[in-house]
């Protein structure tokens, strides 16, 4: 005869599918964001930036799910070992995530307070910080969909190409600034725009990090 499921095991799966699943719906919630923000800022859409805002509070909401699920597992089945961190580790990526639309709702006001001004005197390419941020963000779900922690690491590891186009985009506006002292107030909210991206793949990085714990046990400095 084959044995029976055990009913605590079966339920604690189940759970465990659930946190996953919506640890990833926040990421992808996340990826629209980064997107949607950095469009409006460049094209000055209000529209646009105020539905990011708004649309906050669904990442929080989110959030606040994995961690009553988290919390029922822990309290209901006491998870040992793997699956402990397991829950520890969505715990923790839920978190993140969270931290992550924060920026994307910096930016979003950034870009809907300097709709009505005008532009610096010369392009700044936030874009393509922008995307390289955001592919960064979508290569990490990719990986934890796949459990692979050598995609996580190799993702942490072009955290180096972020912070060389961030570092490059802020000495461009500082020249700005200083050419044109018009730009100052711009220029500014600008480098806020660009740290705030910064921020998000510093985050990736951390993600990288819970998935290597999730996976193995081990802590990794991967920053």
């Amino acid at each position: 005869m084959e044995p029976l499921a055990h009913p605590l095991r079966s339920s604690l799966a189940s759970e465990q599918r659930q946190v996953r699943d919506l640890v990833l719906e926040m990421g992808e919630m996340v990826d629209v964001a980064i997107a949607h923000a950095t469009r409006a800022l460049v094209e000055r859409d209000v529209e646009m930036a105020s539905q990011v805002i708004t649309g906050d509070a669904a990442v929080n909401a989110r959030q606040a799910e994995v961690h009553e699920h988290c919390l029922s597992v822990i309290l209901t089945q006491a998870p040992v070992a793997r699956d402990l961190r397991e829950i520890l580790g969505f715990l923790h990526m839920s978190d993140e995530l969270e931290r992550m639309g924060d920026h994307c709702v910096n930016v979003a006001r950034i870009g809907r307070n300097l709709a009505d001004l005008p532009p610096l005197r010369a392009p700044i390419d936030l874009a393509i910080l922008s995307r390289t941020v955001a592919a960064q963000v979508r290569d990490m779900l990719n990986a934890l969909v796949g459990r692979d922690i050598d995609r996580a690491r190799e993702i942490a590891a072009r955290d180096d190409r972020v912070d060389r186009i961030y570092h490059r985009i802020v000495d461009d506006i500082l020249q700005l600034m200083v050419a044109d002292t018009r730009d100052v107030y711009a220029g500014t909210q600008l480098i806020l725009v660009a740290m705030n991206l910064e921020r998000i793949a510093d985050r990736v990085t951390n993600l990288a990090e819970d998935l290597v714990f999730l996976e193995t046990g081990n802590v990794e400095e991967l920053g």
